[in-house]
């Protein structure tokens, strides 16, 4: 796919500007005075905070004890102080943030390494360094992003850095060379692809940023002409993984990172080489990946949630909306341009990425032209099934355990009812390095006990790709919709589990049944996850005030209270949650929900 439009790349490839540049003032005059009093305030408040200190201690914490968050608050609030600099010097062009500016590209310079202490490693899975080598970069999700802040701020303001001294575009154009561009050309990283290894978001993400920095710095014709072969390859690399339904594996807080990377990669090549992406834009592939996000939504921020991903996310920007408008996706764009409208900070904050603040800054988005009535989908490429009526919006997730950011889920559910949280997926605590090692399904979150599934004398799922739904089918129609499968062989052999089929029907506008028969030697239990408390009534489950569960063939009840104190999961829920564990009294469990 993407491999053919090298053959299409005219001789010499443009200048990309992300954005507009600090002169064209007409421009930055028409940002809405909401979005410029915002940007302002934060600028003002970054001139009067210090820049965070990293010493080698704080670099080695992560390989001494796994904590990955004390680092990666000094180091991204660097990055984004000096984004609230950059837009506030745009904004009024005055010069007051300018000193404070160039001693944040300065300190960012001087790092040893942009790349984090967890992906302080040459191969994939490896051995992770203590300490960054200076003469031996490693290219990650970060240092691609640093690198495109840093080109990013010379494309749009390069003549007010040069005015201060003309050595300080000239340093980052010198990092970036040195960190970035050569190592790009010259070493193998696993996410640039090979043969028909598995990528991840870290394909389109790093590439996209690669491909940002290379074209908005003043680059030579050859380096663009490799780069930008070597990035078409990498894409091809990435969107095989996908199949035509355009299902994202990853989940949908990844979507971002990864399909909508995909767009900002295609979005560059259309700028550099114009009319070159024509042919992809209106590629069915391209177009679902685009509408995933759509159709993962419930209601509010809440999102249907599997592997790494939360419940609740931001809401969308000025690239989704961009994103429908380029691939005619009129239902993308209405919702982005909804969820935008009613986001409580426009400005993204907390983006680290200087490009998609100018975007939001300079982007005008269309009011949407519809309501988007809630639908269907069918992702039968990773094996999720979503189906909603008035009250009920319904999750069933198939596929395999040895997808990207796995947590064990082969069968889960997730539902909603009236847009509020009554089976849930938890989630990812904040990672650490036991999140990608050996002794990740050591984590709570990682086990299918902690999800919406069954366990057989205590035995729960096993991670890889063998350990899989069967049989899955769906079945939609205006009363039902009903998913099935089985998922059995999720189970290694301790389970002495030969099969357990799960129906999971929506009548619409009369609840939602749950029918699980299984054939096996051990007592099997089932867990049930929820957000609001659960009070027992005879043989149902009250669960806060949305409804409750009416059980058929299954034992005592137990509830168990799990504290949350995480501030990742806090995103999501409550200080507590709760988890039902229901025995099976024979082959068969019943549950209607209402």
């Amino acid at each position: 796919m993407f491999g053919e439009v090298a053959a299409r790349l005219p001789a010499s490839l443009a200048d990309f500007l992300p954005g507009r540049s600090i002169d064209e003032r007409e421009a930055w005059a028409g940002v809405p005075e909401k979005l410029r009093a915002l940007v302002l305030a934060d600028a003002r408040a970054a001139l009067c905070r210090s820049w965070s200190v990293i010493t080698a201690g704080d670099y080695r914490q992560f390989s001494m004890n796994g904590n990955r968050a004390d680092f990666e608050t000094l180091y991204f609030s660097r990055r984004r102080m000096l984004n609230d600099l950059v837009l506030g010097e745009l904004l009024e062009d005055q010069g007051r943030f300018l000193p404070a500016i160039v001693d944040g590209i300065w300190l960012i310079c001087e790092e040893s390494g942009w790349q984090l202490p967890a992906h302080n490693s040459y191969e994939r899975g490896g051995i992770r360094h203590p300490l960054p080598d200076v003469d031996r970069p490693v290219i990650d999700l970060f240092a691609a992003e640093t690198a495109a802040l840093l080109s990013t701020i010379v494309g749009l303001m390069g003549d007010r850095l040069n005015a201060v001294s003309p050595g300080i575009a000239g340093r980052i154009h010198r990092e970036v060379q040195k960190r970035i561009l050569e190592p790009y050309l010259t070493t193998h990283f696993w996410w640039m692809g090979k043969g028909q290894e598995r990528m991840n978001n870290w394909t389109a993400w790093i590439t996209q940023n690669v491909l940002l920095a290379t074209f908005s710095l003043k680059t030579d014709q050859g380096l663009r002409v490799h780069v930008a072969e070597k990035a078409l390859g990498s894409l091809d690399a990435f969107i095989k993984d996908y199949a035509e339904d355009g299902g994202c594996e990853e989940g949908v807080v990844y979507y971002r990172h990864a399909a909508l990377c995909l767009f900002g990669a295609m979005r560059i090549f259309d700028t550099v080489a114009p009319g070159v992406m024509a042919p992809l834009w209106s590629a069915p592939k391209i177009r679902n990946m685009a509408d995933y996000i759509v159709n993962m939504h419930v209601d509010g921020h809440f999102y249907f949630n599997f592997a790494d991903s939360a419940a609740v996310i931001d809401p969308c920007s000025a690239r989704e909306y961009l994103f429908g408008k380029a691939v005619g996706s009129q239902k993308l764009s209405d919702f982005a341009a909804r969820d935008r409208a009613t986001a409580d900070k426009p400005h993204l904050p907390e983006e680290w990425n200087l490009w998609y603040r100018v975007l939001e800054l300079l982007t005008s988005v269309a009011p949407a032209e519809r309501d988007l009535l809630p639908a269907d989908a069918s992702y039968p490429g990773i094996g999720l099934f979503i189906a909603r009526d008035e009250n009920f919006a319904l999750a069933v997730k198939g596929g395999n355990n040895g997808e990207s950011h796995n947590h064990n889920d082969v069968g889960s559910i997730t539902l909603y009812k009236n847009g509020q949280p009554f089976l849930i997926d938890v989630g990812v605590e904040t990672y650490t390095a036991k999140t990608f090692s050996k002794d990740r399904y050591q984590i709570w979150t990682m086990q299918s006990a902690f999800h919406n599934l069954p366990t057989f004398g205590g035995v729960m799922q096993s991670e890889g790709a063998d350990f899989a739904a069967r049989d899955m089918q769906a079945e939609f129609s205006p009363e039902t919709a009903e998913i099935s499968l089985d998922i059995a062989p999720a189970y290694p052999q301790a389970a002495r589990l030969r099969a357990y089929q799960r129906k999971v029907v929506l009548r619409r506008g009369h609840g939602v049944e749950i029918t699980d028969v299984h054939d096996g030697d051990l007592p099997a239990v089932l867990s049930l996850m929820t957000r609001d408390e659960p009070v027992l009534r005879d043989r149902s489950v009250h669960v806060g005030e949305l409804g409750s569960i009416e059980i058929e063939g299954g034992g005592e009840v137990e509830i168990e209270t799990i504290e949350i104190d995480d501030a990742r999961l806090n995103i999501s829920w409550p200080a507590k949650i709760y988890r039902l564990r229901i025995p099976f009294l024979g082959a068969r469990l019943k549950l209607q929900i209402v």
